[in-house]
């Protein structure tokens, strides 16, 4: 097993016990081996949210922007951060591009999916 997998693995041990900073560190580890590596982005993203690292998780979160401009997830989740920061107006922002951008992967599949609706989806606190 490649030593980034194994620190990720071990981080997620450590998400599911909801020891989030240690997850985090983890994940950091991870990171040092494998830097671009989205996934455990994705994880730290989320285990600095849950731990209350609401700027880092954001930080993180725009890393993962920059590597993959079409990865929907992440604009959900930093939907869930901006909630947890109670800014609506980003958190609904975020999720209108997470559902656009989903929209666009759809297409590639069935080009005739319908685009989103742009009311369909509220945030919900």
């Amino acid at each position: 097993m490649d030593p980034w997998v194994e620190r990720y693995m071990e981080g997620m041990k450590l998400y599911g016990q909801q020891d989030y900073a240690a997850a985090a560190a983890k994940y950091a580890e991870a990171l040092e081996l494998a830097p671009d590596n989205t996934e455990v982005l994705h994880a730290l993203a989320a285990a600095n949210m849950h731990g209350g690292e609401l700027d880092e998780a954001i930080k993180v979160a725009n890393r993962i922007v920059e590597l993959d401009p079409n990865d929907h997830l992440v604009h959900t989740t930093l939907s869930m951060i901006y909630v947890r920061k109670e800014d609506i107006d980003a958190a609904e922002a975020e999720q209108a591009k997470a559902r656009m951008k989903a929209w666009k992967q759809e297409l590639k599949d069935n080009p005739d999916a319908p685009p989103p609706d742009e009311d369909g989806m509220k945030v919900i606190q």
